[in-house]
């Protein structure tokens, strides 16, 4: 087999394969065309791969790019709503990339039973992360490792998590990730600064109305403000 060069993983799918552990057997959940377990198969760093989508159209997408690189003895599609269709023991690495937070925690939720037996879980929400690091430390998961890109235009955090007890101190390390901030992250830098300067912005608008709904959004926006200097004071 050729390299991975005509397997267009963007950085975002790139960095989230590479919080996988090497040897691991994957189950990639919303699979997304089949990228992660093609690549992370040539790659030599897994045995096989279930590639598990809820809607047919990826799944077909995934089954031909896994045809076009005569995979298809290692890895294997599954429709599948969440883990449903993942028996205990299939997986060692579940992989969860690129839907919402909510969404993400309802998989985890519904998919408990099952998730028990994997050693490992690569997740990237791309909402209410915040609350989705709580949802983690609150449902038995401790976080072992952070990243984040950066790619057109948008932030993108991810991490890997093992079961096991962790509790944070403090919110910022909930909202930001204490990963990437005991790392001082660049990227994670760039997006605090970004953030800093347009809370500030809107708060220099809503000076000028004086509403009560201005009002209380202003003191939601100073708290918001408060966790990004408290982070940014860590770099």
């Amino acid at each position: 087999m050729g390299s991975m060069k005509n397997v267009q993983l963007s950085d975002r799918l790139r960095a989230v394969a590479s919080l996988a552990s090497s040897g691991s057997r994957i189950a990639d959940v919303g699979c997304d065309h089949g990228y992660i377990p093609i690549y992370l198969y040539l790659e030599g760093r897994i045995p096989g791969a279930i590639a598990m989508d809820v809607n047919r159209g990826p799944l077909l997408r995934a089954e031909q790019h896994i045809r076009e690189y005569g995979l298809g003895k290692y890895i294997e599609t599954r429709l599948s709503d969440g883990v449903k269709a993942l028996a205990p023991g299939e997986a060692d690495t579940v992989i969860i990339a690129g839907m919402g937070g909510p969404l993400m925690e309802k998989i985890l939720t519904e998919g408990r039973s099952v998730l028990e037996s994997v050693s490992e879980l690569i997740l990237q929400p791309q909402s209410e992360i915040g609350a989705f690091r709580h949802y983690l430390l609150e449902h038995g998961y401790r976080i072992t490792a952070e990243d984040m890109v950066f790619e057109e235009g948008k932030y993108y955090p991810m991490m890997k998590v093992l079961h096991g007890e962790q509790s944070y101190e403090d919110e910022t390390e909930y909202l930001f990730g204490r990963g990437l901030l005991d790392s001082r992250n660049p990227v994670l830098e760039q997006f605090l600064l970004k953030e800093q300067s347009s809370v500030e912005k809107i708060m220099g608008h809503l000076k000028k109305t004086d509403t009560k709904a201005g009002r209380e959004r202003l003191s939601e926006l100073e708290q918001e403000l408060c966790y990004i200097k408290k982070a940014l004071a860590r770099f």
